[in-house]
């Protein structure tokens, strides 16, 4: 992943070219005057997932700047795909948009019978940013570091369980990686939504969770649970003191979250144009960009275009990586 360099620069170019684009876009004379009325936010993870925290900060500033309400449903369950076949299917007129995480390149290797194809199905408008997840645990587990936590979960009848958001989804794989490159065996247990998993990590009932930094920061500040390894191949500025996989020498578990927005894919150019125009302008903000710092998100400017070839990119890497592990 090429991360960015010079954001606010970059933000003020992609707003010129997005302005260009926009003026030479075809005239349809709904979608020129679009939006026109609410505008329905889908978000397939639950209150209080990254996946949730950070578009509904985004989405209450792009509200303001498009001059309509942005009214948010969270349609969680099977790993972010039935919030997300909600969207592929609705009317492509921009009234219906999808707020989803990388785990959207994920979810084709995990559910082979899937009623929709993100990469036909469903056109990127714009990335907000990307983070690193954490892997947390509760303040009553003996381990402190990683280390002891490693040697601990390879002892006879360790019996370790993670916490996910659901099969399929970016914390989950973000385990499976470190679990497979640690050598550690362990169960998974799905949840609906972040929420219950956290509830249940700070309660000592599951042993870890690959929590995104953007959730896990205020409780790792609050000293409610313990951070142990940032899934990025280097440790991140809020956390300095958090080891990455590579300064404990793991090859093959980093990972990242990124945040995007996503229209039906015959949704016409003119109001993906707009989106893309409004929510960069949102993004370039000093407000936004001290908001998206706090909860942990750097900004990655990228064109709808280029998002559309990083989803096709990472969804064929995706179901290669997964092929023939059994997860479904």
């Amino acid at each position: 992943m090429t991360k960015p360099n010079g954001h606010r620069l970059k933000y003020l170019l992609a707003i010129a070219a997005s302005l260009l684009i926009t003026a030479s876009a075809s005239a349809d004379p709904s979608a020129t005057a679009w939006p026109t009325k609410i505008i329905k936010a889908y978000i397939p993870f639950g209150a209080g997932s990254a996946t949730d925290v950070v578009p509904r900060m985004f989405f209450e500033r792009l509200s303001n700047e498009l001059g309509q309400p942005i009214v948010i449903e969270n349609r969680t369950g099977a790993g972010g795909t039935l919030g997300t076949s909600v969207v592929a299917h609705a009317e492509p007129d921009g009234y219906s948009i999808l707020a989803h995480s990388s785990a959207i390149t994920i979810a084709p290797a995990i559910f082979p019978d899937l009623n929709f194809d993100a990469t036909k199905d469903l056109s990127s408008a714009l990335m907000i940013g990307y983070s690193a997840n954490v892997m947390i645990t509760g303040t009553s587990k003996p381990w402190k570091t990683i280390q002891e936590f490693m040697t601990a979960a390879k002892e006879k009848d360790a019996n370790i369980t993670f916490g996910s958001v659901g099969i399929g989804s970016a914390v989950h794989i973000s385990a499976e990686k470190f679990l497979k490159a640690a050598g550690i065996p362990a169960t998974h247990v799905p949840y609906r939504g972040g929420s219950e998993v956290i509830t249940d990590i700070i309660g000592g009932r599951v042993d870890f969770y690959f929590c995104p930094l953007a959730t896990a920061l205020p409780l790792i500040k609050d000293g409610q649970v313990r951070a142990l390894l940032v899934s990025t191949p280097k440790r991140v500025a809020d956390l300095p003191d958090v080891p990455s996989p590579t300064d404990i020498g793991l090859q093959g578990a980093d990972s990242e979250i990124w945040f995007g927005v996503f229209v039906p894919s015959k949704t016409p150019r003119e109001i993906v144009n707009k989106l893309y125009t409004s929510g960069t302008k949102v993004l370039g903000n000093p407000e936004t960009l001290e908001n998206l710092k706090k909860l942990g998100v750097e900004p990655w400017p990228m064109k709808p275009e280029e998002m559309d070839a990083l989803i096709v990119r990472e969804t064929a890497a995706n179901m290669a990586l997964l092929k023939g592990t059994g997860i479904r």
